[in-house]
């Protein structure tokens, strides 16, 4: 199985079993590239990559919203060959990576060095593969906080407006220094009580990396704040890598359980 990539005169074809492209031409020069990691095996809802929306499989429709923002190529990086098939057939593009990557991080840069040897692209928007309500929006406004070049990576955040996500340790927090109205830059990221009088701001696990950063960022070890609060983003601020946040509206709605995919589809659903 094979998709292509444009390379200005035809397709490149690309083997979707190695995930690696043929020795052929080049690829066109793209500023930006989405990509949107996709396992088959998650805990709490087995294959929900391929979960039925609609008639639609739930990552065709965040594929379909990545490709709204239109900031450059969407592409699905996965290990399942059944969620490449779903993506082609529905005239999507996908490559296939590892299956023993650790996070959707890891999975991004397997497919964007395989996707792009020659390092033509310099933005990689990490687009979580269980987001089908993102709105395109907010995809596009993750890119904002790196024009300024001394950000390394960036990322969503929203205002708490439900009391209870204070005190939810599934919600992770963020807080920092508001360096614009719709910008903050990132000092920590925690699953912790919020305290103080707010506002507080729950974090969107959607990033944009310059891709120097996620290059440095996947080759560093854990550090030891990742591996307390389970999360990710603290290695890079570990690194001294700076994050800054764009504030958007609303917090999209993540799937990670039948009750959560119920309500997607009830979301969805007009």
């Amino acid at each position: 199985m094979a998709v292509g990539v444009p390379d200005g005169g035809g397709q490149i074809p690309f083997c979707l079993r190695s995930g690696n492209p043929y020795k052929r031409g080049g690829m066109h020069r793209t500023a930006t590239i989405i990509l949107i990691p996709a396992r088959m095996a998650s805990t709490r809802l087995p294959g929900k990559p391929l979960a039925d929306i609609h008639g639609l499989p739930m990552i065709v429709h965040v594929l379909r919203r990545a490709r709204a923002a239109q900031i450059g190529e969407a592409v699905v990086a996965t290990d399942s060959e059944a969620v490449a098939a779903a993506v082609e057939k529905s005239g999507g593009r996908a490559i296939m990576t590892r299956a023993d990557h650790v996070s959707g991080s890891d999975r991004v840069y397997e497919a964007l060095e395989a996707l792009d040897p020659e390092h033509r692209i310099g933005v990689v928007v990490n687009v979580q593969g269980d987001l089908p309500t993102i709105e395109p929006a907010d995809i596009r406004a993750v890119l904002a906080p790196l024009a300024d070049p001394a950000v390394d990576i960036a990322t969503l955040a929203a205002v708490i407006a439900d009391p209870a996500e204070r005190s939810n340790p599934n919600v992770v927090k963020v807080s920092g220094k508001m360096v614009a109205p719709d910008r903050m830059h990132a000092t920590t990221f925690t699953r912790a009580d919020a305290t103080g009088p707010g506002p507080h701001y729950h974090h969107i696990g959607l990033y944009a990396y310059r891709r120097a950063a996620l290059e440095r960022y996947v080759k560093r070890p854990p550090s030891a704040n990742e591996q307390r609060e389970k999360l990710e983003q603290l290695r890079a601020l570990d690194a001294g890598m700076r994050i800054d946040v764009a504030i958007v509206k609303s917090v999209p709605l993540g799937v990670d359980t039948p009750e959560e995919l119920a309500k997607a589809r009830k979301m969805l659903g007009g």
